[in-house]
């Protein structure tokens, strides 16, 4: 899924998760950023406003597979009120893209996608299940395949309109799908790893900015018809659709990427009124939204005003207080683990699970394969869980891979034999680092000076690698500028805290991402924090996806341990969950699973 924004502060991880949707979440420092890229998938395991039952850690990654193809709209809920504004506070939120050519991170994938920006498909959250189920959007189904899945057509369905009044066209949804190739102009997007790879031609075709106007004959337009070729079987393609990157961008002026990313234009129930990255962003209703187009999105709330920069102990007072304001509030982050159990008997805590990977990404251009194992002895795991306030069990559970349980196919190992959970070892890792003539080496990795968590963590990290021999060099940023430190390609940091969930329940949207090869030129790490660089590897991974659909999971589970034991490119610290809390005064707020965030599209206020 899309990146998190990870590292150790539930503050700094939640931010991003590449989604799994980017799950390429993503994190950046020591606190991190949870880079989470996009996460995808249908599900099961929601919690309710009344917090749920906690934390199923045997399913994180399994966020199911549940589809309606024929759902309609409009939505209603029961009992639900118009009206009010919902207040979201956020530590590090709001610090990624939100053009949808670039927007593969979870929590302004789950804003941007659950009120401003429709693709495709979407998720709905059925409250009976529990579960998110993968619906049309802007599509009038789920798309239909041909009998190997190498081409996909999508009908898109009248009487959507963008925020300035104007028809959405199928030739504005089939641009906005040519412009989620140029990895050069959005180098943050997904389309790296989907539609370049999947898409007929998409190999060699570099997007509409970067090719100077052409598109890409793999995207045919007939009437409401688009057709989309494919160069291999994509069966799980009405997933990818779910993402921004495959929805409407104006064509011309309007959607010039320098302006656009300020403000990208609105098919959803709210449109943008203010934005300001890393700061504030303000939602108003978008007239134009017609409910009756759309099979999951309510919009009871009259605005959303999101603020970040928050401090976290601070937004814990305020969820604790509930009163005025703090009513109608809600936040994304997870409560701090001091407070959990105050938060547990108030009836206004939403816990689950959710398919998220945090782990250190060790430059493979200067580390070897010692000195990655000595890391993972090294680091002090339980000391940097306390510092940053993260509930063992909840939003921290011992991590031994890469992918979660509950992946089809995944299954236990150790990428470290011998390796217990959360097992710090200082003597063990200065043995590794000595027989490898290693000891002393210098480890550079980011901090945020603005984030107090970020700080904490640093200063815990530096200890224990110092105690394990090596020398550790913490490299200040700011929370602002995090992202584009971290993805630096020329920096000489060479450890990046990195956060990952799946785009949808399958190792595809693990193993290529995090392992594949990326030109450090033209586009950068990508998802690959590691520069990770094995071209036998590369053509493993192609293998698999030459597979019979049904042979890939357990292939997959076999690449990434075959990886992870040989190699060791990433250092796995811990799967996650989520504990967040809103106010007494907001309503019908549960967990969506596939990118642990709140249910935006069901949120509504009591007045």
């Amino acid at each position: 899924m899309t990146p998190v924004i990870g590292g150790v502060a539930p503050t700094t991880e939640r931010v991003d998760l590449y989604m799994r949707f980017k799950k390429p979440i993503v994190a950046l420092s020591a606190a991190g950023l949870l880079a989470l890229a996009a996460c995808g998938g249908g599900g099961g395991g929601g919690s309710s406003t009344s917090g749920g039952s906690g934390v199923d850690t045997k399913n994180l990654g399994n966020t199911g597979d549940g589809k309606d193809a024929t759902r309609q709209g409009p939505v209603t809920i029961k009992g639900a009120q118009k009206g009010g504004t919902v207040t979201v506070l956020t530590n590090l939120g709001l610090t990624t893209p939100i053009d949808p050519s670039d927007l593969y991170f979870t929590d302004t994938n789950g804003i941007m996608t659950s009120l401003v920006e429709r693709a495709l498909t979407q998720y709905a959250y059925d409250q009976a299940t529990k579960q998110m189920i993968l619906v049309p959007d802007l599509a009038t189904d789920l798309g239909t395949p041909n009998s190997d899945f190498t081409q996909w057509k999508f009908t898109i369905r009248d009487g959507v309109k963008w925020e300035n009044g104007k028809p959405v066209t199928a030739k504005d949804v089939a641009f906005g799908m040519n412009r989620s190739m140029d990895n050069k102009t959005f180098p943050n997007g997904p389309g790296l790893y989907y539609s370049n790879p999947y898409f007929k031609g998409g190999d060699k075709y570099k997007g509409p900015y970067t090719d100077k106007g052409k598109l890409c004959s793999c995207i045919k337009v007939s009437g409401n018809t688009i057709t989309v070729s494919m160069s291999k079987p994509f069966p799980d393609f009405p997933y990818y659709a779910s993402f921004p990157a495959m929805g409407p961008v104006p064509q011309g002026k309007a959607s010039d990427p320098a302006t656009y990313r300020q403000h990208p234009l609105s098919t959803g129930p709210y449109m943008i009124k203010s934005y300001t990255p890393a700061k504030t962003l303000v939602l108003v209703r978008n007239k134009y939204w017609d409910p009756k187009t759309d099979p999951a999105r309510t919009a009871y709330p009259d605005e959303w005003n999101f603020k970040a920069g928050q401090d976290s102990a601070k937004i814990d007072q305020i969820m604790l207080a509930d009163s005025g304001e703090g009513q109608t509030t809600l936040t994304y982050e997870d409560v701090q683990a001091k407070d959990y159990r105050k938060f547990q008997s108030t009836g206004r805590l939403v816990q689950g699970g959710s398919p998220c990977t945090y782990f250190y990404s060790p430059d493979y251009r200067s580390t070897t394969k010692e000195i990655r194992d000595a890391l993972v002895w090294a680091i002090p795991y339980k000391d940097l869980i306390l510092a940053a306030g993260l509930i063992p069990g909840v939003n921290a559970i011992p991590a031994s891979e890469l992918m979660p349980p509950g992946i089809p196919g995944r299954k236990d190992y150790n990428a470290v034999p011998g390796h217990g959970d959360f097992e710090t070892d200082p003597a063990k890792a200065k043995q590794i680092l000595t027989d490898a003539g290693k000891q002393g080496f210098e480890i550079k990795f980011l901090f945020a000076t603005d984030d107090p968590v970020s700080s904490q963590t640093k200063d815990v990290l530096v200890k224990g690698l110092t105690a394990a021999g090596f020398k550790a060099t913490p490299v200040p940023t700011t929370v602002a500028k995090l992202v584009e430190d971290r993805d630096n390609v020329k920096s000489d940091v060479n450890m990046r805290s990195y956060g990952w969930c799946s785009d949808w329940p399958s190792g595809a949207t693990w193993v290529p991402p995090i392992f594949q090869s990326t030109d450090l030129k033209t586009v950068g790490f990508g998802t690959n924090e590691a520069a990770f660089n094995e071209p036998s590897v590369d053509q493993k991974i192609n293998d698999v996806f030459s597979l019979p659909a049904d042979q890939q999971p357990d292939a997959w589970q076999k690449l990434e341990q075959q990886i992870m034991t040989k190699y060791l490119p990433v250092v796995p610290r811990y799967y996650t969950g989520v504990a967040m809390v809103h106010g007494s005064k907001i309503k019908d707020m549960f967990e969506d699973n596939t990118l642990g965030t709140p249910t935006f599209r069901t949120i509504w206020v009591s007045q």
